[in-house]
């Protein structure tokens, strides 16, 4: 099913870039400007089985992205100016601000010098954990698991599920339905105990994921310094917030940000949603956000800015620079505006 919508959603964008009318619907839905989002950036794996490709894009597309703006004469902004402009609602020119996040360490050895080059800021969302090494990143686990395996046993709905993981088309299958019950699962700690038999049946260290991909503490320092980068919270555990109390979703923003500030000594005022989709971040969070403090708050729901956004700071959209979609023909119509709007039924805002 996923891999239908990913063919379906490419038969659109390209559908937009032929048709011309991206052209059409940009004076409509262009906005004000527009936040990306990014998780890894990294030369492309060659493995047939890689189902988090969606997240991470090559250094050439990020670099096409960045030309492309710089062409358009687009101001490519901080998370501060983005807050600034909304409040003072100061549009007289776009912008856009890029934003990466849970601190992978190819955010400094890949993105970083590309974003030099374009002498272009960007904001990266840390969650603690993953700095301190600690973090349980269940989705490439998973993966992991996934990929070594030939079959695989878990226990569904009270039925025990035997998944045949022998060819990639297989394997594929099965990461799509384990991903989904797994973010389908009452509780965090449901998810970590799941995950964590997964990868002890299958001889994968869940341990050293984190330590292998993400930037520690000391890591961090050097590069929270670079004048271009500013560093945002991303919670402690990457949890989804939506299924923890009140108390412990609070906790997980501010204490984060504490351990951030504390860890690197410079001050933290934006947030990420972890995972950030309409079941993992709503009103009750949006609001939790400005208890919390922050200026704004993102979620990966998909949308332009425009001025009524200004009423709606912890709850911002952003366009998802997807690894699916590494074509620099869809980088006008994602600066359109033309597929988010066609996503969101052609509204504007999405903050509900």
């Amino acid at each position: 099913m996923k891999q239908f919508r990913n063919h379906v959603i490419r038969a659109g964008l390209e559908a937009l870039y032929f048709s011309g009318a991206h052209y059409l619907l940009r004076p409509m839905f262009a906005g004000v400007g527009a936040i990306f989002m990014l998780h890894h950036v990294r030369p492309p794996g060659d493995a047939g089985f890689q189902p988090n490709r969606h997240l991470e894009v090559t250094p050439e597309f990020l670099r096409a992205m960045l030309a492309h703006l710089r062409a358009g004469d687009v101001d490519i902004v901080t998370m501060d100016e983005v807050h600034q402009r909304l409040i003072e609602r100061n549009f007289s020119r776009r912008f856009a601000a890029f934003t990466l996040d849970d601190g992978y360490r190819d955010n400094r050895d890949y993105a970083l010098p590309l974003m030099r080059e374009f002498d272009a800021p960007f904001t990266a969302y840390i969650a603690s954990d993953f700095a301190e090494g600690s973090g349980r990143l269940w989705w490439i686990a998973l993966e992991m698991v996934i990929a070594k395996a030939t079959s695989i046993e878990a226990e569904i709905g009270g039925a025990a599920i035997r998944f045949d993981t022998k060819t990639p088309a297989a394997k594929q299958a099965a990461f799509d339905r384990l991903h989904d019950w797994l973010r389908g699962l009452p509780g965090e700690h449901d998810v970590v105990r799941e995950i964590a038999a997964l990868c002890a049946r299958h001889d994968v260290d869940q341990s050293a994921i984190c330590r292998e991909l993400c930037m520690s503490w000391d890591e961090l320092k050097p590069f929270a310094a670079d004048p271009l980068i500013a560093i945002g919270a991303h919670t402690i555990t990457h949890c989804n917030l939506a299924r923890q109390s009140e108390e412990t979703a609070l906790d997980e923003m501010t204490t984060s940000r504490v351990r951030i500030e504390s860890a690197l000594q410079c001050p933290v005022v934006h947030l990420a949603y972890p995972y950030g989709d309409r079941i993992a971040a709503g009103a009750r969070e949006f609001a939790l956000a400005r208890t919390a403090g922050f200026k704004t708050a993102v979620t990966t729901r998909p949308g332009m800015i425009f001025s009524q956004n200004a009423s709606h700071l912890t709850a911002l959209p952003r366009v998802s620079l997807n690894g699916n979609y590494q074509d620099a023909r869809i980088l006008p119509v994602l600066t359109s505006g033309a597929a988010t709007a066609m996503w969101n039924g052609f509204r504007r805002i999405d903050a509900a």
